[in-house]
């Protein structure tokens, strides 16, 4: 990667966590960190003091369950799922985000347009 990791806005890492469960099913803290860093070739970092918050958010509004089990390497670990609940949430964050980006782009258009 050459460029600096792009800086993961206020709010986002809720709807990144889900996502990345969503997308990569049960996983753990540490893998859901990859999950999002590889997922975005590198550009975003969640960093862990941002992302545990984030996770036990989640649970408390059920968008998340956990269960402790014991990693490949042997430690114990707190695997997250995403429920019905955190689908349907997902879902409409997506559909919000989508709604975010478009606008913003209508606003700031970059290229030969004068």
């Amino acid at each position: 990667m050459s460029r600096d990791s792009l800086s993961i806005r206020p709010g986002t890492v809720n709807f990144l966590a889900l996502g990345a469960v969503a997308r990569g099913g049960r996983m753990h803290g540490f893998e859901i960190l990859k999950w999002i860093q590889d997922s975005s070739d590198g550009e975003l970092l969640v960093e862990e003091g941002a992302l545990y918050p984030a996770l036990h958010k989640l649970e408390k509004r059920r968008w998340l369950t956990s269960q402790w089990s014991v990693s490949p390497k042997g430690r114990r670990a707190k695997y997250y799922e995403i429920t019905a609940a955190g689908r349907a949430s997902l879902s409409e964050q997506s559909r919000d985000w989508e709604r975010f980006v478009a606008a913003v782009g209508r606003v700031v258009v970059l290229g030969d347009e004068s």
